[in-house]
């Protein structure tokens, strides 16, 4: 193999030595034995530049991106394989062009809590990542002498629960749990992140809190109808726990706080007074709140549920205006990849069928005496609903498609007359904020000399529906299948090697091995 291969195109988005993003012909010369990117040049250079033997490929008029950096996935490996692992999960996000992922401290087994459950995690990784992979710790009550030893050990930043997470190996943690992980976070290089959701002291609704809670936390209506489960997780919650956590943030005010899948925008208000304010706090939302709306959600079609849930049309348009607004507190977009098998879904009899519930529910489901964490996870009911979106496990996979996602949802919006990202804000939410956010933005999110040579290759203009065998990661499940997106990934390229291409044998893949590595230097910034 030629130390040197070379990727024109009449259209790339590099990074300039100030950081901001240029639309514009480039040369990239990249080294396959480094990974790293040599140079890059505003102009299509002929392959009469290069010595002999330099591998040249023209791209044009497909439009050349650094690799996605997906900083919200859920690989679930160890102790949940049947729901996704770091071969399938990887997979799937090279074919989307993401060539970094942030793994979740849940719902793997054990979750990542201490650096003992981390190399646990690290082992299983070996030898099957197809594009790198960082990783987050887990803040759950008792471990806050367990959160400087992760910072040392690499890990990404640190996520925790105000609602329960829906297994019962990370459990949520309470005011002085957060008060207590901030404190002990305080100085270090790190993100401390929250699944912004609790029930308000006083509630008529249903959450999580419903299995250990008597009425009136009962849900009120059809329970195979969205609507029902949309109005059992109102906007208050959300608001009521981002409320909580920047009352707690002065405790330590150089601490960066975020909060994950932003879904209603009546949060929006207060990060960003809290903002002004000067309190470091960011925000990100997902490619299925800015794709899907509650009011196209058919009747028991659970692929669509996850918390929070996706809300209404006029929710959506809040989050596309205050994504594309100056100074906008929602910084980034991630997949949020939630697998689980399809019978935790307990889909619809034309969907699928259903088999085992998993204990995030609205129904009773106590196991009986004997029983074992792994039942704990997945736990039959013959009597359980189809379509119950109460019983249904609740998460969305879509990792690998969020550029097709966003950039369809983007054209759409613009035949409306309604502001939508560019092709180079996109590259802005997805690549170089999310490299930013995870400690990642001196090597990844960016086609600049001496960054890592993650690239993709992206046909803008090509037009196709996704269907079930297009699905890459293990369980063929998702709200997304039948949908028609403008704008495909033809290849992804991880540190200077092709790992995907549209076309190839083996879904792309071809004879090609996994080159992706765990990510695990400690944090400098």
């Amino acid at each position: 193999m030629a130390d040197l291969t070379v990727l024109v195109s009449s259209r790339a988005i590099l990074t300039l030595p100030d950081d901001s993003l240029l639309l514009t012909p480039a040369t990239i010369a990249i080294s396959p034995s480094t990974g790293k990117i040599l140079s890059t040049a505003p102009s299509i250079l002929p392959s009469s530049s290069f010595p002999a033997g330099t591998t040249y490929i023209d791209h044009s008029p497909k439009i050349l991106l650094p690799g996605i950096v997906d900083a919200h996935v859920h690989l679930n490996e160890p102790g949940r394989t049947e729901w996704e692992g770091f071969w399938t999960g990887t997979r799937a996000a090279a074919s989307g062009g993401v060539t970094t992922v942030v793994d979740m401290p849940l719902n793997a087994i054990p979750p990542t809590t201490t650096v003992a459950n981390f190399r646990e995690k690290l082992k299983a990784s070996e030898g099957q990542c197809w594009v790198d992979v960082g990783f987050y710790g887990g803040v759950i009550p008792g471990n806050a002498q367990d959160l400087v030893p992760l910072v040392e050990a690499g890990v990404r930043g640190f996520k925790g629960f105000l609602i329960e997470s829906g297994v019962d190996e990370f459990p949520a943690v309470s005011s002085k749990d957060i008060a207590l992980a901030m404190d002990t976070l305080s100085g270090e290089k790190t993100t401390l992140m929250f699944h912004a959701e609790m029930i308000p002291p006083i509630a008529d609704s249903v959450g999580d809190d419903v299995q250990v809670s008597e009425a009136p936390l009962a849900p009120k209506g059809d329970l195979n109808a969205y609507h029902t489960f949309l109005q059992s997780r109102p906007p208050m919650f959300e608001v009521c726990a981002v409320e909580e956590i920047l009352s707690l943030a002065p405790r330590a005010p150089d601490l960066q706080l975020h909060i994950v899948h932003l879904s209603a925008t009546q949060c929006i208000p207060i990060l960003r007074a809290a903002r002004q304010a000067g309190i470091k706090v960011t925000a990100e939302t997902c490619f299925h709140y800015l794709g899907l709306t509650a009011e196209e959600i058919e009747q028991g079609d659970t692929r669509h549920k996850c918390c929070p849930p996706i809300r209404e049309e006029s929710n959506r348009n809040g989050l596309w205006e205050e994504m594309m607004a100056e100074n906008s507190c929602i910084r980034t977009v991630v997949s949020d990849h939630s697998p689980c098998t399809p019978e935790l879904k307990l889909l619809p009899g034309h969907l699928d069928r259903p088999s085992m519930l998993h204990s995030d529910s609205g129904v009773d489901v106590t196991l009986p005496e004997g029983g074992d964490d792994e039942a704990d996870a997945e736990v039959p009911v013959e009597k359980a609903a189809r379509g119950d979106f109460f019983a249904a496990w609740g998460g969305i996979s879509s990792v690998g498609l969020g550029l097709p996602i966003l950039h369809t949802k983007s054209q759409q919006r613009l035949k409306r007359g309604l502001a939508a990202p560019s092709i180079v804000d996109m590259v802005r939410l997805c690549s170089q904020a999310t490299a930013a956010q995870v400690g990642l933005s001196h090597r990844k999110g960016g086609l600049r000399e001496g960054m890592d040579a993650d690239i993709c290759v992206f046909n803008e203009s090509e037009a196709w529906v996704f269907e079930k065998g297009e699905m890459r990661w293990k369980n063929k499940c998702s709200p997304w299948e039948g949908h028609e997106f403008l704008g495909r990934v033809r290849e992804t390229w991880v540190r200077g090697q092709k790992v995907f291409a549209m076309g190839r044998p083996e879904m792309g893949f071809g004879s090609s091995r996994p080159v992706g590595e765990s990510i695990t230097e400690r944090r400098v910034r």
